[in-house]
């Protein structure tokens, strides 16, 4: 019997997400395209920026991203490689805090400001209640990562309809779990003036019924509850202990082991 992690929600193989920084103002025109074709992502939020020029106001963070998620950036956008380890952890916490308080929900991700991070850095936040962060580093894979602490996304926007496309050309039998990452600032959409090529990625991959389309916190509680099954040696029982179904492959058919139960497949 072949079992293998390989599927996603629906059993379906191919997931998106996407991920966005700063929380400019240019934001409310990014979630109005993100949500008109179904894509779902992270924005990640300075909090000490909040309601300054050319950023989101503090009274809609709720309305704005629901549906979608708000994310830890910092309180105030430092470079967390060279900060002092006690203003590292100010700075998590206390954005954390005030997102939380706008949002009515545990803030678990984020991403790091100017793309900086150092091994002091990472080591620091487990403790601080945070379970991924995203770095600026493009993989142009489609390969889940191993540590979700050190999130490298597949591409920025830029190459989007170029990656967008790729995933669309894949067939399942080459796939193991294949996820399109994206990453950006909704400002630079404004500045470089191509918004369309945000809703050519809407029309080119949005709305499928083939793909998952998840925020970054989704993805990583998926993956967390699939690592997390337990099997007999036989592998003919297994037993999820998280709350939420997941999905496996079979001798490649899709097999979902709903919250809490214990699934006995038929020997072959």
């Amino acid at each position: 019997m072949k079992i293998r992690y390989d599927r996603f929600p629906g059993g379906k193989t191919k997931a998106i997400t996407m991920s966005y920084d700063d929380g400019r103002e240019d934001d409310r025109q990014l979630v109005a395209i993100m949500n008109e074709y179904g894509l779902k992502g992270a924005f990640h939020l300075n909090s000490g920026f909040l309601g300054k020029p050319g950023y989101i106001g503090v009274n809609e963070v709720q309305t704005l991203y629901a549906g979608q998620e708000v994310s830890a950036h910092t309180a105030e956008h430092p470079f967390l490689d060279v900060t002092p380890p006690d203003r590292i952890i100010m700075e998590i916490m206390k954005d954390r805090d005030a997102l939380e308080a706008l949002t009515d929900y545990p803030v678990r991700g984020m991403s790091y400001p100017h793309g900086a991070w150092n091994e002091q850095v990472v080591s620091a936040l487990p403790g601080l209640g945070i379970e991924y962060a995203r770095t600026t580093t493009s993989t142009h894979t489609f390969d889940i990562p191993s540590d979700f602490l050190l999130w490298h996304p597949t591409c920025h926007h830029k190459q989007m309809l170029e990656y967008g496309k790729r995933l669309l050309s894949e067939k399942p039998r080459h796939l193991r779990m294949a996820l399109l990452y994206v990453w950006g600032h909704s400002y630079e959409f404004e500045r470089d003036r191509n918004w369309s090529l945000l809703e050519q990625f809407g029309e080119l991959a949005g709305r499928r019924n083939d793909i998952w389309y998840a925020t970054n916190s989704e993805i990583v509680g998926y993956m967390r509850a699939i690592r997390q099954l337990r099997f007999s040696v036989s592998g003919h029982i297994i037993h999820n202990p998280s709350a939420i179904s997941v999905w496996i492959g079979v001798d490649d058919t899709s097999v979902e082991i709903k919250g809490g139960e214990t699934k006995h497949l038929k020997p072959c």
